[in-house]
């Protein structure tokens, strides 16, 4: 029931709403996602303030099962981005 946005169509509304050329937005948008990118990698988290939290969590290796089969797989540890809300976008989304 969500929306999927592309970088495109993000840029689009960003290049409307601020009048500037696609070009541009786009370049932002790049920029952005870039630097959210950067921070999960060296950092681990990344908050903006009103908004929200993105952060990595480790997943521990574990045995799964193959739901065809039931067969005992090994899944291997790995990494995992999450977001938290923050207070105010939470507050927006329930007053809707």
């Amino acid at each position: 029931m969500g929306v999927n946005m592309s970088k495109s169509v993000l840029g689009s509304l960003i290049a409307e709403k601020h009048g500037l050329t696609k070009g541009e937005a786009d370049r932002i948008v790049d920029t952005m996602l870039d630097g959210i990118k950067s921070a999960l990698v060296s950092q681990g988290q990344i908050t903006f303030v009103g908004f929200g939290r993105f952060h990595v969590e480790e997943r521990a290796a574990r045995t799964g099962r193959n739901p065809s089969t039931g067969a005992a797989v090994e899944v291997p540890a790995s990494k995992v981005v999450r977001f938290k809300a923050g207070e105010p976008l939470k507050a927006a989304v329930n007053q809707s």
